[in-house]
């Protein structure tokens, strides 16, 4: 045990001719495991539980070759199908030779692993073991405990608070081969919630269709159409704290559905489209306690089009983004969001994986929590929202 923390030790092969595993198992009072086919515990697949058990994972030193088979996927050895194998967040504390640190291929590895997430406590500058000076030296032990304190207090941020998030796209049927959709994939609303989960959240999300496999932890329900998305999303509104409405709702439906597919013709086809329900629109006047969220998906004007919308719902916080800018938007892997308060602030955030943009925007929900209650633990905030 330390600080409170229970620690078990995961060792590399070659990490074992550096320190014999003993020395760990005495220290920890836990069981070293060095290959994928120990099992210390009869009956329990080690890799497995170790995976659903942990808190957070934190690999150090983490050389370059541990770091590349990290990004590829690879699952060869007791640590990487433990680190492929577990949905807690993962630090990684580099150590290595100056030249393979900046190597293009390592910093490639480095830039795939922050997109999904993993978090990295950069190296310092010192001489190395073999007399060379630079950037890779491991950080000292005091900034590594530092991170994981930090990223395991980040966990229980949202602990005891349930967020409700849509995404996707919602599908409006015009006859039973045929819809009405829009470009939206998925990939920044599954990510919001996935950002919540990792800060110990209670997430339900309501998503349109999409390819994305939802994240492990969340109550998933999955929708068609924008009537259905409200339903769902009346269903589960009284019982959040945090509404975060990320969905591209379609505006329209056609006015009549038909029960057999159009077959195709020469003459013209005229449909006529029907407004659909706006869902944040119908649950903000019942907002009470909760913050709401809600995001806008713009052409021009952005920022004008987005404060017009906060102040006509009463929002707390709106994201809004360009879909015509390079690389943002529907269908790619990157966001560049401007975050704005109800208060007024606004806040750019630069072109990020929408991974990454999910955290900051998690980040600012709960800096609102804290401001509004005054308090600074999730607990508290906690107990807040749901005091009578």
């Amino acid at each position: 045990m330390h600080r409170e923390h229970e620690v078990h030790v995961v060792m590399t092969p070659h990490a074992t001719r550096l320190i014999a595993p003993a020395t760990f198992a005495a220290l920890t009072g836990n069981p070293v495991t060095t290959d994928v086919f120990d099992e210390p515990q009869p009956g329990q697949i080690t890799h497995i539980r170790l995976a659903q058990d942990a808190d957070l994972i934190l690999i150090a030193p983490a050389t370059s070759h541990t770091i590349a088979r990290l990004a590829l996927g690879l699952a060869d050895d007791m640590l990487t199908t433990l680190a492929l194998a577990t949905r807690a967040p993962i630090l990684v504390a580099p150590a290595m030779n100056p030249a393979m640190w900046t190597h293009p291929a390592t910093q490639a590895h480095v830039q795939t692993l922050q997109t999904r997430g993993v978090e990295f406590i950069d190296p310092t500058y010192g001489v190395m073991a073999c007399g060379d000076e630079g950037w890779g030296k491991i950080a000292d032990t005091p900034t590594i405990i530092e991170a994981v304190e930090r990223r395991l207090k980040r966990s229980k941020e949202l602990a005891g608070i349930h967020v409700l998030v849509t995404a996707g796209p919602t599908c409006e049927p015009i006859d039973p081969v045929r819809f009405i959709g829009n470009r939206s994939s998925g990939k920044m609303g599954y990510a919001i919630a996935q950002a919540a989960l990792e800060r110990g959240g209670e997430v339900t999300l309501i998503s349109g269709p999409t390819a994305l496999e939802p994240p492990a932890g969340a109550r998933f329900i999955r929708v068609q159409t924008a009537e259905q998305m409200l339903q769902a999303v009346q269903e589960h509104f009284d019982g959040c704290d945090v509404f975060i409405s990320v969905a591209a709702v379609a505006d329209y439906r056609p006015d009549r559905v038909y029960p057999l597919k159009r077959k195709r013709s020469e003459r013209a086809w005229t449909l006529r489209l029907v407004p659909n329900p706006d869902i944040l629109g119908t649950v903000a006047p019942s907002k009470g306690h909760r913050l709401l969220i809600g995001f806008a998906a713009e052409t021009d004007k952005a920022l004008e089009h987005a404060r017009k919308k906060l102040l006509r719902k009463g929002l707390d916080l709106i994201a809004v983004n360009d879909v015509l800018a390079p690389e943002s938007g529907f269908e790619v892997d990157t966001n560049r969001l401007t975050l704005i308060y109800a208060d007024g602030r606004i806040e750019p955030l630069p072109l990020l994986p929408k991974r990454v943009a999910a955290q900051r925007l998690i980040d600012a929900v709960v800096e609102l929590w804290r401001a509004r209650t005054g308090r600074s633990n999730s607990s508290d905030l906690s107990d807040a929202f749901n005091a009578p």
